[in-house]
């Protein structure tokens, strides 16, 4: 059953494509906007609110990496679902890296999109439903965390980081102790089942350990568990608090 309300963007250069795409999720309940340039699409996504975007990697002006990459650099959250004619693993890869949720390879079936369409937003909604239930703040050691206004600060000082390297802090502070596999981390903070991605976890943890260890070579919160995966250190037990 469709949530009726969701506000979706479609940035799709192929006119036919993009009346196609508009035209079923219309019928399937959305509201949708569409554009056909990566620059018309890049400003629709800044200066609104959607609760999916679905872009073309090959657009005009701006391509659907460069868009999702700016994208990513917003405080708020939006589900990518990219679209391209391309089938090579680097362009899965690449979508992966800069953020994208997931991804669809042209041409697909009408059904096959709106079921992904579906997947994200239960996804999204369940990942926000998770987060409701915990309190504003996790302090591991230096670390803080502000849950609703994803936010940290480490050692005192404030952290720039992407939407991805967030939910990825989070998920490991909501469970210190715990060992996750990169096939687990890669399902739960970016919606892929995948095999073969996984490398794309190590490189968002490389990333992440800059940012908040002293010394990325001798982490004292995300820790390797040499074998299986990463855990986050239990040592001064992160905590809530109200």
């Amino acid at each position: 059953m469709v949530v009726m309300g969701k506000k979706i963007l479609v940035i799709e250069d192929d006119m036919d494509i993009g009346r196609l795409l508009g035209m079923h999720l219309r019928d399937a309940g959305y509201t949708v906007d569409s554009v056909a340039t990566g620059v018309e699409g890049l400003q629709q996504g800044l200066s609104n609110r959607y609760d999916l975007i679905i872009l073309d990697v090959m657009l005009p002006g701006l391509d659907g990496f460069e868009i999702c990459r700016q994208l990513r650099g917003l405080p708020s959250y939006t589900p990518l679902l990219m679209l391209t004619a391309k089938s090579s693993e680097l362009d899965r890869v690449l979508g992966l890296e800069v953020g994208a949720d997931d991804y669809m390879t042209k041409p697909f079936s009408v059904r096959e999109m709106l079921a992904r369409v579906k997947a994200l937003f239960r996804r999204s909604e369940a990942f926000s439903g998770k987060n409701q239930n915990v309190h504003d703040v996790i302090r591991a050691g230096q670390l803080c965390i502000d849950v609703e206004k994803r936010k940290v600060v480490v050692r005192g000082s404030p952290l720039e980081l992407t939407a991805k390297e967030f939910d990825l802090l989070l998920q490991f502070a909501l469970h210190p102790g715990r060992v996750f596999t990169r096939a687990q981390l890669l399902d739960v903070v970016w919606g892929y089942g995948h095999e073969g991605y996984e490398h794309t976890v190590n490189s968002h943890i490389n990333r992440l350990r800059a940012k908040i260890e002293k010394d990325s070579s001798k982490p004292d919160f995300i820790l390797t568990v040499w074998g299986v995966g990463y855990q986050f250190c239990e040592r001064d037990g992160p905590h809530t608090e109200e």
